[in-house]
């Protein structure tokens, strides 16, 4: 695939990890100084994928077996990247996205025991090329993570995953570790244990220079939050 214009950065991690407070502390910077920003997630920011995330989340297709809920993953993926990410990076955008690519490889490979060779056909078919830029990695251990989605929750129903043991979700903290380590230039392992403030400074602060690179902007230089 040729190389499209645009930034594209995944936000990983467990449950309670703070994805979504970060990638809008992040985007509201960015805006600021004049970026084009997109915020989407997964699964799900596409018609076709918000309508596939309910049935996922709800637990509807877990009874079909781990296999048939990647098959569903891939293809809300493939509708999300062709209908809203590409578009969006070919106008010169930043995308933030919360989860992608290594969700799969975490939740349905290694806590899903599906075989990688399986996974990466469906991977190849639902990204068709298309590959973060930078994938910010917040890593909580998993006691702490699950205390914060309990918490938030306010006796509302869990999600599918959120429902699961803490041995599950300790497992899947080490998965996204051992990914970082296997691809250090894409990924930055960012400690979520600590102030709001001071992650966020953390994650403009590998963003930034990416941004200035590509002069993405009115304003390539982007100083921290904080």
């Amino acid at each position: 695939m040729a190389r499209r214009s645009g930034l594209f950065v995944t936000f990983e991690g467990g449950e309670g990890a703070g994805k979504s407070t970060q990638i809008r502390r992040l985007a509201d910077v960015l805006r600021s100084r004049g970026c084009d920003v997109l915020v989407t997630r997964e699964p799900g920011g596409s018609i076709g994928a918000e309508a596939v995330r309910h049935v996922i989340l709800s637990g509807a297709a877990e009874e079909f077996g781990v296999r048939m809920e990647a098959i569903l993953f891939a293809a809300a993926r493939n509708d999300h990247v062709e209908e809203v990410i590409r578009p969006a990076l070919a106008q010169n955008a930043i995308v933030l996205c919360d989860r992608f690519m290594d969700s799969s490889r975490v939740y349905q490979g290694v806590t899903g025991n599906l075989e990688s060779d399986f996974l990466d056909a469906l991977q190849r078919v639902a990204i068709h090329g298309l590959r973060p830029d930078c994938t910010i990695i917040l890593d909580l251990p998993a006691a702490i993570g699950l205390a914060r989605v309990r918490a938030r929750s306010e006796g509302a129903s869990l999600d599918r995953f959120e429902r699961e043991e803490l041995q599950t979700h300790e497992k899947r903290r080490e998965a996204f570790l051992e990914i970082a380590a296997s691809d250090p230039v894409r990924c930055r392992i960012v400690n979520a244990e600590r102030d709001e403030d001071v992650i966020a400074d953390e994650v403009l602060s590998i963003i930034a220079p990416q941004v200035e690179e590509l002069g993405l902007g009115k304003r390539a230089g982007v100083e921290t939050a904080g």
